[in-house]
């Protein structure tokens, strides 16, 4: 199976043709290849050649100074390739263009990427008791952030007897932004998403466990590619089943990444996803008395005089203020912890913008 059916076209080629100008001086022989499953410590990539098994080289390794920067589901990476093409050694990442990432659990204060160079994330929520507009919010922040486009897909909709409210109700939550209603066991929806997953392109999936990821893809490439769980009848909360990221190629040409499921999604840095993601708020903003109105009980605020009109619902508000909040102290921590690593390291001065590890690779050549 040849790369471009991965995705590879003139785009990456031009990146790539810079990147061995400067390997050919160091007589090192490199070949690309995509991250198309993610396994911790080792990664299977596709080749021009076929599929093999890669992991980091020594120096790459040593030289990563943060968790983003290491290879992830979808990256494009140069390659040595040894025994024969059985194993690869990956030396670097050809810059990403577009990046899905969250904070990792727990308090650490690290970013993990979920899926990278992807051209549409599809969003997924099932049409049962797991539906939750507000946990969809936070979604579409991280894929605005991303610099994919987003889509909302909504599963299960044989299980849903008001579907059509439910699917308002997420189009309200989100606007501007397509909303599917699809359901695997009965064949519905499918044509909807061929535009998506034509040829070249490359499609994400995520959202919560349960919601019908592993479904989607054995269902849109018309075979078993994943092992799918009931969920709880209780509930409606699904198991893990996927617990790798996993790249495949759909019978259109198009690429599905599928990811575990989360069972809450903390987010990493806000590059105006959150914003977009609540862009009516953004707008009624503008028409605020104050410039730096808090929507809360200030005089002349357009948005909480929307609330109280019923053209802007009040939970709505509250999920937006409180993501507000939770990135502004994400923000603020991250940068305490940057400055305290400065001065354990001695340095006073500002320091300079950080380099990826391929961009210092590079400059040793």
């Amino acid at each position: 199976m040849i790369i471009e059916q991965y995705g590879w076209n003139e785009n990456w080629q031009v990146k790539w043709n810079g990147i061995i100008h400067n390997q050919e001086r160091a007589h090192n022989k490199r070949v690309p290849g995509r991250i198309t499953g993610d396994f911790g410590s080792k990664y299977r990539v596709m080749t021009e050649a076929g599929e093999t098994w890669g992991e980091l080289s020594g120096k790459l390794r040593h030289s990563v100074t943060d968790s983003g920067e290491l290879p992830a589901i979808g990256d494009w990476v140069a390659l040595a390739m040894q025994d024969g093409g059985e194993h690869a050694v990956i030396h670097g990442l050809l810059p990403r263009q577009s990046v899905i990432s969250r904070k990792v659990a727990g308090n650490t204060q690290a970013e993990q990427i979920v899926a990278s160079n992807v051209d549409t994330l599809f969003l997924v929520s099932a049409l049962n008791d797991d539906f939750n507009v507000r946990r969809m919010e936070r979604y579409l922040i991280m894929a605005w952030n991303s610099g994919a486009s987003p889509v909302i897909l909504l599963t299960k909709a044989d299980l849903c007897p008001d579907a059509d409210t439910r699917i308002a109700e997420m189009e309200r939550a989100a606007p501007g932004v397509p909303v599917h209603a699809v359901s695997a066991l009965l064949g519905d929806g499918r044509e909807e998403l061929l535009p998506y997953i034509r040829s070249g392109q490359t499609v994400a999936l995520t959202g919560s466990s349960g919601c019908g990821k592993s479904t989607m893809v054995n269902w849109l490439s018309g075979q078993t590619l994943q092992l799918t769980q009931d969920v709880r009848e209780g509930d409606s909360r699904g198991r893990h089943t996927t617990t790798h990221r996993e790249m495949f190629v759909l019978p259109e040409g198009g690429i599905i990444v599928d990811t575990p499921g989360m069972r809450e999604l903390q987010l990493w840095e806000d590059e105006g996803g959150l914003d977009l993601a609540f862009g009516d708020i953004s707008s009624l903003a503008a028409e605020c008395r104050y410039s730096d109105c808090s929507h809360e009980r200030e005089e002349g605020c357009a948005v909480l005089a929307a609330v109280f009109s019923g053209q802007l619902e009040e939970k709505r508000l509250m999920n937006f203020r409180k993501t507000q909040k939770e990135l502004r102290f994400q923000s603020s921590k991250e940068q305490r912890q940057k400055r305290k690593a400065v001065a354990s390291a001695g340095k006073t001065s500002t320091p300079r913008p950080r380099k990826t590890s391929w961009e210092r690779q590079l400059e040793e050549y």
